[in-house]
């Protein structure tokens, strides 16, 4: 499982954030989940989450068709880029979804646990790789060599994610994971 440390030595200091324990004591999420928030925290990671804004309101505020699901994040949309989405938890089951901008949830991880672990897999490959990470510029492309290595290091990210979460894998539209790498390069 994923730790405040381990987080920081990629996101850096100032980071990861960590939820309150009294602004997350009322959630209808597993206890070990709300520890976990609270002790690990939330990672800003690249091309995925910009903002950490936990909600402090007891009862969810993000409006989905799934129901309602407390707000952990703000991002841009990894799919489109002028957009803006959300990650949530769901009561009860603490399954973590992707709010797009449109209001529909896409499902991530099977629980905040999990989830904080994935994106602590996720983080430390992009941040550690020389290929993954933003480009600098719109004439900054990959050479062919360059694109095959970093195919193969999401091929592994991608294996290493599933092993984490099979879960995550077990579809592709309106599924978080499978999308947002099969595009990395597009």
């Amino acid at each position: 499982m994923a730790t405040y440390d381990q987080l920081t030595a990629w996101a850096g200091l100032g980071h990861v954030t960590r939820a309150g324990r009294d602004v997350v004591a009322a959630w209808r999420i597993p206890d070990f989940m709300k520890a976990q928030l609270v002790e690990v925290g939330i990672p800003v990671a690249p091309r995925l989450i910009e903002r950490v804004v936990i909600q402090s309101e007891a009862d969810p505020v993000l409006l989905t068709p799934r129901g309602p699901l407390y707000r952990l994040t703000e991002q841009m949309d990894p799919f489109e880029p002028a957009e803006r989405s959300l990650f949530g938890v769901e009561p009860e089951t603490g399954t973590v979804y992707m709010v797009m901008p449109d209001g529909e949830a896409w499902f991530v991880n099977s629980g905040v646990d999990v989830w904080l672990n994935v994106l602590h897999r996720y983080g430390s490959c992009i941040a550690s790789s020389e290929f993954l990470g933003e480009p600098d510029g719109p004439e900054e492309y990959l050479s062919e060599e360059e694109e095959e290595q970093a195919l193969a290091e999401l091929n592994r990210l991608t294996e290493e994610l599933k092993e984490v979460d099979p879960a995550a894998f077990t579809g592709y539209e309106g599924f978080l994971w499978p999308g947002l790498l099969d595009r990395w390069l597009y």
